[in-house]
């Protein structure tokens, strides 16, 4: 009955290997025996669980905290519970020993394989009932430790009082805590590989503290949210698609400092963001993360809307206030890297369990951050289940994955000699590029309608073309050579512009490559590189005339549309996480004009399918004019799928052009709808009203009209 002394010792140190083989109850020559491991007990007791009828009382094994003592069999296997009494009180307690194993045989298969596709209903922190207690499962995949706790206010943060049992088939270390509840915080307790002890939060933990603190809650599996179906349409690439991007923490301050909670959002940015015409909010990351300066992306709990803004059902109810409103919700997703803090993912079992173990493959020195080891199965497996977790339980309607290209190149931002070749001796990372066709794979087959979106800065091919023709199974993609292209364009001086024409015309040599989004984002407006409206040259005039033609320009180009905040009304200093937006520049005229200006895009770009439809198609955008280098003018046509049409003509010069001919793709007449010029939005009001065509062939088309073409502006004609 009595443990030999060398094992009394190890559970003592909290160094004991496998807990379950002595602690709980087990059958011996003697008869059943129950011990227990109950630090500053004064006396342990043995009741039956129904009855409450003591059974036995159990003994202390030397000067030690193990209580043990044969039971009578029958009852005991009936179910028993603890009578423990401590130094000033007594407490009926179930003991968490004498429970089956959490997982089933079938889910440590497909966990040990690296293919259970919702491992987030296993691994991590399960409210539950379980021979007829009620308590919460824990299971954690650790498979080099020598020992895991889960540790916690419930058990005085004691790694002795709750070690768990290791299904050595699929490295997962689990048990069943009775008593623990919804709200609960925990940690588990590791002793490393390498012998150092080891403080962790749950990688699946789907509830957080508050940093400073480490420690994960937890909260109930939120339930599985339906994608309407108006949602899956709205997100097609024939769909009009305008984002909103967002950082939740520094859209809007209540006293000029106070965070707004995801409920506030929900009745604030979320009318906003309609009233405004968008179509989708694009949510920077909002999984928990120690760094207020990171911005989300170092993430730490993946599984974890950040406590930083409410608690998780506060977050759901924000995706369903924006579905409501009728906009998508997209989230920042961050599978690239994760943070070296110790609480995380860095040398989880004392081993480099997550990331690579050499630093050239496992080490981003832009960023002094980790980087996933896509050789191991049970790290792709537990990204992949985290992108489908977010689609499924949240009913988010997509995912925008950053720094794609970081994942792709194994030499990516790195001298030669420093990076570490693949199997063929290519730059390629090829364990990267099988997890996002992965991902993208498992979302388009268990979640259709939802959309991901690359964040790809390189020409790698076929980024959104389906795995099966070899692309990596994208929806969409950031036209980051376009953003480069036009913005370098638009900070150039008018008088220059002639110089650097092709900047503009370049990119139709691959809009139609990929399905893509064209990005003014939040990479734009930081670390030095000033707001856009501080881009534009000249004096405060040219500034917002200058903006509103870069908006024209962008809203009648081939592709999806996606402005940072405070873009949308020309907020003038640079973006600051720390600070709300400069709201009350709302106050003059200039800034409400940019305003409606980039709400009557939203709605123009909706009215008319030519604006939306064919996006993605090369012949959604035919050329007008693209060789007036002299006047900076450029002039396209934009169809829809039944032939409909919208001409835009842009002006990149404070000059008016007057009787500039131009030829149409149908005889009739032509109605402004657009004009950037306009006295509403701040300008001098020069235009055109309504046009007709004449038989005067240009532009190698039989009909042409006669317009005016605005300072620093962009129109857009239709037939009436």
């Amino acid at each position: 009955m009595h443990l030999p002394e060398a094992e009394v010792h190890a559970l003592m140190r909290a160094e004991h290997g496998d807990p379950f083989a002595v602690l709980g109850p087990h059958e011996t020559p003697e008869g059943l025996v129950v011990r227990v491991l109950m630090p500053g007990a004064r006396q342990v007791g043995v009741v039956h669980a129904a009855s409450g009828d003591p059974l036995a009382v159990l003994q202390r094994q030397g000067d030690s905290d193990l209580f043990s003592a044969l039971v009578p069999a029958a009852p005991a296997r009936m179910g028993y519970r603890l009578h423990v009494q401590w130094e000033d009180h007594a407490a009926l307690l179930d003991d968490p020993y004498r429970f089956p194993p959490v997982l089933g045989e079938l889910d440590a298969w497909l966990l040990a394989e690296g293919t259970h596709l919702r491992p987030w209903e296993r691994l991590g922190a399960h409210l539950c009932e379980l021979g007829g207690a009620r308590g919460v499962a824990f299971a954690v995949w650790a498979p080099n430790a020598r020992r895991v706790s889960v540790v916690g206010p419930f058990n005085q943060w004691d790694g002795r009082r709750h070690m768990m049992r290791l299904r050595r088939e699929c490295g997962v270390w689990e048990m069943f805590v009775p008593h623990m509840a919804a709200g609960d915080a925990y940690q588990f307790e590791i002793l490393g590989a390498d012998g150092h002890l080891l403080h962790k939060a749950d990688p699946y933990a789907f509830g957080s503290r508050l940093r400073p603190d480490t420690a994960s809650v937890v909260r109930q599996l939120p339930p599985p949210a339906t994608l309407p179906p108006a949602r899956a349409a709205a997100n097609r690439r024939d769909a009009p698609i305008s984002i909103y991007e967002v950082h939740l923490g520094s859209w809007r301050r209540k006293n000029g400092h106070e965070w707004l909670s995801y409920r506030d959002l929900a009745e604030t940015l979320v009318p906003y963001a309609r009233d405004m015409g968008f179509t989708h909010l694009e949510l920077m990351p909002v999984s928990e993360h120690p760094f207020d300066g990171s911005w989300g992306y170092q993430p730490v709990g993946l599984y974890t809307p950040t406590a930083r803004f409410g608690a998780p059902e506060d977050f759901r109810h924000f995706v369903q206030a924006a579905h409501e409103a009728g906009l998508g919700v997209i989230l920042d997703w961050v599978p690239a890297h994760f943070p070296t803090d110790p609480h995380g993912l860095a040398r989880f079992d004392g081993t480099p369990l997550y990331e690579y173990a050499d630093p050239r493959e496992g080490f981003h020195n832009d960023w002094n951050t980790l980087i996933f080891n896509w050789r191991r199965t049970e790290v792709r497996n537990y990204l992949v289940g985290n992108a489908l977790f977010w689609l499924e339980r949240y009913g988010v309607d997509g995912l925008r994955v950053d720094a794609v290209a970081s994942m792709l190149y194994r030499d990516y931002s790195r001298p030669p000699g420093e990076w570490v070749a693949n199997e063929h001796g290519g730059r390629e990372n090829l364990e990267a590029i099988d997890f996002l066709r992965r991902t993208n794979r498992v979302v388009g087959t268990e979640r259709p309608g939802a959309t991901t979106i690359a964040e790809e800065s390189t020409s790698f091919p076929a980024v959104t073309r389906p795995p099966e023709d070899g692309g990596l199974g994208f929806h969409f993609k950031w036209n980051m050579g376009w953003m480069n292209d036009t913005l370098a364009y638009a900070r150039t001086d008018p008088l220059y512009r002639r110089h650097e024409h092709r900047k503009i015309t370049f990119g139709l040599m691959y809009a139609h490559s990929e399905n893509f989004v064209l990005p003014l984002s939040h990479d734009e407006v930081v670390h030095g590189k000033g707001s856009l409206i501080g881009k534009m040259p000249g004096d405060d005039w040219q500034k917002f005339a200058g903006l509103r033609n870069l908006y024209g320009y962008l809203w009648a180009y081939s592709g999806k549309k996606l402005l940072f905040m405070g873009g949308e009304f020309a907020q003038r200093a640079e973006w600051n996480h720390d600070h709300g937006l400069d709201w009350h520049l709302l106050e003059y005229p200039t800034h409400q004009g940019v305003q409606r200006l980039v709400r009557d895009l939203n709605n123009v770009l909706r009215h008319f399918p030519a604006l939306h439809e064919l996006d993605c198609e090369p012949q959604g955008f035919e050329w007008i004019v693209h060789d007036d280098e002299q006047q900076s003018v450029f002039a396209f046509v934009r169809r829809a799928k039944d032939g409909t049409c919208v001409v835009a003509v842009c002006n990149f010069t404070p000059e008016v052009r007057r009787g500039y001919r131009l030829g149409v793709p149908a005889p009739g007449a032509w109605r402004e709808v657009i004009n950037t010029d306009g006295e509403v939005y701040g300008g001098s009001g020069v235009g055109n009203g309504v046009v007709h065509t004449e038989s005067l062939p240009w532009h190698g088309r039989p009909q042409s009209i006669d317009i005016t073409v605005p300072p620093l502006a962009s129109v857009y004609f239709v037939l009436t």
